[in-house]
Formats: C-alpha cells, structure tokens, sequence
C-alpha cells in the first residue's frame, strides 16, 4: 500500500512539473510574439536568466489559480451567469499581472489587454497538458473531472460500488431535446452519431423505441410527465387560466414551479429522482436532492435550490471557464456566418436570425452543455443513483435552421462526443451505470404560418372577429426554452410576450405553441362554447376551419360536448371522432385520443386550432416563427425515441404488463374509497404513447437497477400477486407510481422465450 502512495505521489509530481514546463515555454513563446510583453530587464538578459523568469512567472501564475480562482469564483456568483463568463478572461487576466509583479527586479512585464490574451492562452495550455497526462493515470482522470461538479459527499460512501464495480448499477437518463426517433435513426446511419451507431448495432448495446406524444408535443408536457409522472391540464407551452387571468408559461420559472407542484399533488409522488437523484439542465427537479440549472427552482433561494448552483462547478476551474468562452465566441462567428450563407443562397424557408440569437444559439450549444456534462461527469463519480439530464442544444438550432439542416446536423455531431465522454467516463467510475437516451419530442418542419400567408394567426382571429387587423404582419414570439434560459442566467424576467394581454377584456387572447394555437375569450368565464362564439362573432369559427393553413379546430358546443371543426363544413362530436376518417385522418394514430384526453383540461383554451399537416412532405406551419417546430399533432414532433440498454425490460412488455393489470385495476376503482388512488389507464392498442407512460417505464428501470431482476413478461404478470410498498412509509418516492411499480418487477416464473435477465453490473454500451 506504502508503494503505492509513493507511486501516486510520483506521478502526481510528474504531472505538475510537466504543466508548469509547458506554461513556462509558452510564456517564452508569448514573449517573443507579442510586443506589448515581456520578461526581461530593459538592459536585455540571457536565455538562462529568461528563462528562470518563465518558470517563476509561470509558477505564480499556477499557484494563484490554484489557491485564489475558485474562491473568487464563488464570491462572484452573485452576479449573473453569463456576465462570470464574460469575467473569466479579466479576473485571468489579473491573476497573471500579479504573477508577473511577483517576479524579482521586475523582469515581468504585460499591458492589461496582453495580460488578458497570455492568461487565456496559459490556461488552455496547462489544460491539455494536464489532461494528456491525466488521461494515462485513471486516479488522476477521475480526480479531475469530479471536480467540476458541485455535490455534497459528506455522510455518501468513498466507494458505492465496491470493489470490482459490485453491487446496484445507477442509471444516467440524457434527453436530447427536440431529436425526434427518425432523425436520431438517420444520423446515425450518417456517420454523424458515430457512438449511437455503435450501440445500435452491438448486439449487447442498446435497443431503440419510438414513443408517442401527447397532442402538446413540447418539453413542458413531456418532462413533466416523464420527471413527474403527470402533465394532466398542460394543454400547450403556454396557456391562459381565465379565474387568475395570468398566461402560465413553461419556461417561466414560476410557471414551472406551479407546474411542477400541481403534478405532484395529483400524483402524490415527489418525482422519478427523489431517491439520491440529480436534475440538471431540466425545466423541472424530479424531486432531486442534486440540482444545477433547474428552471422551476430558478426563483427560489436557499442553500443548495438554485438553478444557478451548477456554475460554480464549472468556471471555478479556469481551463474550463476559458474553453468554454471561446468556444461561445466560435459559435456565435459560425452562427453568423450560417445565417448569412443562408441569405445569400435564399434558402428556403428561411427565418430571421438576427439581433441577441447568435449568443442564444451559443448559450445553448456550448455554455448550457458544457456546464450540465460537466455535472453529470461529477454525478458519476459520486455515485448517485439516478441521474436526468436535458441537452437543449438541437432543439434550440432546429428552431431557427430546420431539424434536417446541416447546422442542425453538426449539432448532433457535437452531441455525440459529449455521449461519448459521459459513456467513456461511466466506464472508470466506482459504481456501474446503464445509461439510457430519449427525447421529449421531435420536430416538424415547415414555413411559418406568418411566412405562407401573409398574416399571423392573431391577425386571423381578429379579422374573423370582425376587429382590426395591422397592415403588416407582426412576429409572434418563439417559444424558447434556451432564450429564457439566457434570460434567467443574466437575471432578467422571463416575460410572455405582448401578445399574451389583450387590448380590451371582450378581445380574444391568441396565443402560440408551434403549430398549436389557443384562443382564448377573457371576459367569458369558464370554457366558452361555441353557440356564446357564434354569437359574438359569427365569422371567426367558420373563418378558422376554412383557412388552407389550419387543419381542425377543437372547440365545445352546448348541443353535441365537444366538436371537432374542419374544412369543408366537417364537424365531428367528440365521442366519435377517428383516426381513420374526418378531420384527423391525415395526423396518424393515436391523435383522436390525444385531442380526447386534452378535451378533459380543465383550462383546455376555448377554441384550439392545429395547422396542417402534409403527410407527403412531413411539413406543418408553425404560428411562431420557426422553420422546425412542436408543440402539436403532425408529423416527427410526435414522434420522440427512447433508446436504453438490452437488459433492462422492454418498454411494450411493460405496458402489457399494465395493460393486464387494467382490468383488475379499474374492477377495484369501483371500490375503491374517496382520493384513493388506482393505476393509471393504459390507452388501447398497447405501445409507448404519452409522456406519463415514459415514466412509468423509466420508475419500473429504476426498480429493475435495484438489483438483478427477471424481465416482465405479459402473459406472467396476471397471476403475479401483489407486494407490499418498495419504500417505507414516510420516504420520498413513495406513492402510487412507486407501488405499480413495485407490483411489475414481482419476480415470475422462468419465460418460454429466452429473454435475458439484466445483470448485476448493468450494460451501458
């Protein structure tokens, strides 16, 4: 043990003398180039002499950092996120003048903005070098790479896998925001998902699955579903909630904190993560203990429940503050040279992508990232059990470039190599861990709405309405998760948008959720119907459903319930709506039962429209302005993936599992006493279809990693006898979803097929 201490200890020496050679012949390198720098008396010195002074400037450089950055860092949190950023390349900058005034007889000598760029350059330098070495020392890799988290480890075990990796394996959840199942399979195929592709074709790898989206296929619904296990009245990214007259938007972190509370309330599970679990990245917290960049906590304050509390980990290692900075500089000078390609060859369709959105697009593709690896690196290495991490980065460019566009492509790419290094680093780490991949959504592409036709759909509505119309066609604000992001990192409000508030009580309120939109009637209370619309404004129902670029209209009626609108005079009740005929026959199946399920909101908008949807181009038109958009039915944005390793249990055995379980569920609902809660219904036909089923999927895996477990098997399950809770009273978790999920995971009799049992360490590739 002595000697391997001492070997350690080598190597570690080894390291820091090569680091600090390095900084010192850069510093030499730097002197010599730039004029404004130097490290010689002004009588002139031998090599000798100037060299001794790089070393000893090199070594107050490194010491400084060492010892002075991460407090000042920390210190510096109270300012906003992307102004630390911006503050990386002076407060570096800084450290080095003092470096250099520490050099004897003042042989040092840098103006401030030389200063900044020789900081800039040392910092990266000394972060290759180090890496290069520590990737030839495991102890030393992992050492420095958990680093960047922000965690707590006091009362955790040093080692919770044992050794050999023994024991339980965590599981590692990382959602690509907006990557929909067809364009996952095509970039693989590609070449541009090179680690996709490879555990899709090992055959001990990974199995993949698409999932089917509620009729809000955007990320408030599906991450709240899949985090917490409901999105019941989500009917859209944002909404109007007549009896508070707000507009609740899911990126608003108020929004998503009522957002979040309701779901708990009527699930009465505090969220998939609640045991030993880390959010990060994610609009809601999952009931994680662990959370960086959190947006429903973003408005709390108190130790440990900020959003922003994944930064510090991040920036107080000056390598990474300044990689990260110039790569944020990089995409910004790429994103300006797409758009102008782009207007230069009129490509089309085509949006405007001017103004503060090349540092949105950079936020999210290098800033957002870099931080939620990062911490997602340092969760591996303490151990957690259950980790959820959102990458926003394709989803944020598809927005504005199309999902099939080649900057959208080089996304993916850039999004594999960070999948590689979570599973290259999930290889080293003390305990084993399955690492499971899926999205919330896809998206569709399409012209806008405003583009086609010249008009907006508010400016529709109010020319049916019988109200003025402006002569030009105004914007209607992007729904963007990573713009309001960006806007809480620089401590701004999010704020909804002008179109969220009406001129008048009695004018409509229009608002946009890709090509989903809701009208609203302020001053009517409750849901409207469509007899008090009529009345009001004869021309607006009939003016919507004719509209080339609208496909249906959702909207209730006092003689029939609720009635499907479309072209042509269709009018279908509720009850007998259909996906193979009528109005909804072009959007495939499953969406008369997503527009069912959404009638139930309690604060369903009064009339919804859905645009139209191409099935032989795949195009919709977004009433935002996007070229790649979700939000509704039509097309990839319903269909998002779910990607997970062999070993654990196929998703569709599951839900026949439940679908078994059904029947004896809804007999005991009969009896069941008052707010006692039952099994969630399965929707007929089996397969994966809506977000809350993704969840209890993932909480039946999470099960499964609790130890070797026997594959759920339909046709076993409905002799399989009841259990007790997993958890004691009184433990997070516990609750309905918890107990289903209990029940799935009874260990059966041996299957007639050869499915094989997951093992103990798991597979993650």
């Amino acid at each position: 043990m002595a000697d391997g201490k001492w070997r350690r200890a080598g190597a570690t020496l080894i390291r820091v003398i090569a680091v600090w050679a390095a900084s010192a012949l850069t510093l030499l390198a730097l002197a010599g180039i730039l004029p404004d720098f130097r490290l010689q008396s002004d009588d002139g010195d031998t090599i000798t002499r100037t060299a001794f002074t790089a070393a000893w400037g090199a070594g107050a450089f490194g010491l400084l950092s060492a010892l002075v950055w991460p407090v000042l860092v920390r210190a510096l949190l109270i300012v906003p996120a992307l102004v630390l950023g911006a503050l990386v390349f002076f407060l570096n900058g800084s450290l080095l003048l003092i470096a250099l005034r520490l050099i004897p007889d003042g042989r040092g000598d840098a103006a401030p903005e030389t200063a900044v760029v020789v900081a800039a350059v040392m910092s990266a330098v000394a972060s290759a070098t180090s890496t290069a070495f520590a990737v030839r020392d495991d102890d030393a890799y992992r050492r420095r790479l958990s680093r960047l988290a922000y965690r707590r480890r006091r009362g955790r075990p040093a080692d919770q896998g044992g050794p050999g990796r023994e024991g339980p394996p965590g599981t590692v959840f990382i959602q690509l925001d907006g990557v929909g199942h067809d364009a996952l399979v095509a970039a693989a195929a590609a070449g541009l998902m090179p680690t996709v592709a490879g555990w899709l074709a090992d055959s001990s790898g990974h199995r993949l699955t698409p999932w089917r989206t509620d009729w809000s296929s955007q990320t408030g619904a599906s991450q709240l579903a899949i985090l917490h296990g409901s999105n019941h009245d989500v009917p859209a990214f944002r909404w109007y909630e007549k009896e508070t007259r707000t507009v609740m938007v899911s990126s608003r972190p108020a929004s998503a904190l009522e957002m979040q509370r309701r779901a708990i309330e009527r699930t009465r599970d505090g969220g998939l993560l609640t045991i030993d679990g880390a959010s990060r990245g994610n609009l809601f917290s999952g009931g994680a203990g662990q959370l960086a960049l959190v947006l429903s906590m973003a408005a709390r304050r108190g130790k440990g429940s900020r959003s922003r509390a994944g930064y510090f980990a991040y920036f107080s290692d000056p390598a990474n503050a300044t990689r990260t900075a110039l790569s944020f500089v990089a995409e910004v000078v790429r994103e300006i040279g797409q758009s102008t390609r782009a207007r230069a060859r009129k490509v089309t369709p085509r949006v405007k992508r001017g103004g503060l959105y090349p540092f949105i697009r950079a936020f999210a593709t290098v800033v957002e990232r870099d931080v939620v690896v990062a911490a997602v690196l340092g969760d591996l290495f303490a151990g957690r059990t259950a980790v959820y991490a959102d990458l926003v980065a394709y989803d944020e460019v598809a927005h504005h470039s199309g999902p099939h566009s080649r900057d959208a492509e080089k996304v993916l790419e850039r999004l594999d190599r960070s999948l590689a290094l979570i599973a290259k680093i999930a290889d080293r780490t003390p305990r084993a861990y399955r690492i499971v991949l899926l999205s919330d959504h896809g998206q569709s592409p399409g012209e806008t709405f405003a583009g086609k036709y010249g008009l907006t759909l508010k400016d529709l509505v109010r020319a049916g309405s019988g109200l003025p119309v402006p002569r030009r066609a105004q914007r209607t604000r992007s729904a963007s998760e990573a713009r309001d992001a960006v806007r809480i990192a620089l401590h701004r409000p999010v704020e909804g948008g002008v179109d969220e508030q009406a001129a008048k009580l009695s004018d409509p309120i229009v608002l946009a959720s890709g090509n989903l939109g809701l009208i609203s009637f302020p001053d009517i209370g409750g849901r409207a119907s469509r007899e008090q619309i009529d009345r009001r404004h004869p021309a607006l129902l009939s003016t919507l459903a004719n509209h080339p670029g609208i496909g249906f209209l959702l909207v209730r009626s006092e003689e029939h319930g609720s009635v499907v609108l479309g072209p042509g005079g269709a009018e279908v009740p509720i009850a007998e709506l259909s996906d193979e005929e009528g109005p909804l026959a072009v959007f495939g199946a499953g969406a008369a039962d997503a527009v069912r399920r959404t009638d139930t909101f309690p604060h369903v908008a009064d009339i919804m429209v859905n645009s139209m949807y191409d099935p032989g181009t795949g195009t919709v038109h977004a009433f935002e302005e996007q070229i790649g958009s979700h939000g509704g039915l039509g097309g990839e944005q319903s269909r998002p993936f779910l990607l997970w390793p062999r070993g654990l249990t196929d998703p569709l055995d599951i839900m026949a599992a439940e679908s078994a379980e059904s029947a004896e569920s809804a007999e005991s609902a009969e009896s069941a006493e008052p707010g006692e809660s039952v099994s969630a219904p399965v929707p007929p036909g089996g397969g994966l279809v809506g977000a809350e089923a993704v969840h209890r999927v993932l909480t039946r895996w999470l099960q499964e990693s609790s130890g070797p477990q026997v594959p759920v098997r339909a046709e076993g399950f409905a002799g399989a006898g009841p259990v007790d809770e997993p958890f004691p009273p009184g433990v997070p978790g516990a609750g309905p979803t918890a107990a289903r999920t209990a029940r799935a995971i009874q260990p059966l009799p041996p299957p007639n097929r050869q499915d094989p049992a997951p093992d103990a360490t798991g597979t993650t590739a």
